[in-house]
């Protein structure tokens, strides 16, 4: 037990951290929920005016920001499972023995260590319906014959956006799930295949229920970091056609740089990060709950 002393100590060495946590994170939620009660009257007075929950009031009838909430949703859970099949497959193969394989491992990450906004421009021209490689190889292999405009068609502008997003981040999750792959102990296996167990069952009966902590985290910031997703959707359809790609994050950039409302800007700030906090936690509870059985 840590006496008194101790605990003061603990306690002081935390405080430089959450001094920081609370200036990035917790001060920008408290005013965003401030600025939530407040409106704009820009042609009468340069004072904001105080509306109470007159903004959001005026979300519950906003169809472009329940389309918005759809659009992301949809990006999320696209991306986020694809990602965790892809991921765990590029895991299991980083974790075997090979020639070459602390090579492959650096060259995996590449795509996440790249900017996202270079990288989304990079797929904007992969997808261009003019000059684009995707196109080029369809029409080579006789799938098409003229060139598809993959980001000015509503639903194929969002599987591009997913297909990005998943070359970009897969990485990621697969780094995560390699280290808790190189945490499982050899004997393991080989106790299970004495025993007459096949890869499969191993697979099934100690690599999934090992691996779920560093599933949960992974699962977890990815679902946290695509939800939130702005840079990506910006540079590469600008929330566009018709509004079908438009993020949360594109929603809330409009309305406030654009259209200048602070107040229900920070309002839709305010919902946006309760609903991912409600989201995260359905989410993690899920996974402890699959966890555990």
């Amino acid at each position: 037990m840590l006496n008194k002393q101790e605990k003061i100590t603990g306690w002081l060495l935390l405080l430089p951290a959450l001094f920081i946590l609370g200036l990035v994170f917790i001060y920008p939620i408290a005013r965003a929920f401030y600025l939530s009660w407040f409106t704009e009257n820009l042609g009468t007075q340069l004072l904001p005016v105080f509306t109470g929950i007159g903004n959001y009031q005026r979300m519950l009838g906003d169809g472009r920001f329940w389309q918005s909430i759809f659009n992301t949703s949809i990006f999320t859970i696209g991306s986020v499972t694809l990602e965790l099949f892809l991921g765990l497959g590029v895991a299991l193969v980083l974790n075997k023995s090979f020639f070459g394989r602390g090579i492959v491992r650096t060259i995996a990450i590449v795509p996440w260590a790249l900017p996202t906004a270079v990288m989304g421009l990079a797929w904007a021209w992969i997808f261009n319906d003019q000059y684009g490689v995707v196109n080029d190889i369809l029409s080579r292999l006789g799938i098409i014959d003229t060139g598809i405009n993959w980001l000015g068609t509503p639903a194929l502008a969002m599987i591009a956006l997913i297909v990005a997003d998943v070359w970009k981040t897969t990485p990621f999750i697969s780094i995560i799930l390699l280290a808790g792959l190189q945490s499982i102990s050899e004997d393991l296996y080989e106790a299970h295949r004495m025993d007459g167990a096949t890869s499969w069952q191993s697979f099934c009966q100690i690599t999934l229920p090992l691996l779920m902590p560093q599933i949960l985290i992974a699962l977890l910031f990815r679902f946290a970091q695509s939800f939130g997703v702005f840079d990506l959707v910006q540079v590469m359809t600008g929330g566009g056609p018709a509004g079908t790609t438009e993020t949360v994050s594109i929603y809330i950039y409009s309305t406030i740089m654009r259209y200048l409302d602070f107040g229900y800007g920070a309002a839709l700030v305010v919902v946006t990060f309760l609903l991912l906090i409600v989201a995260v936690g359905i989410t993690s509870l899920m996974l402890k709950k699959v966890r555990l059985d």
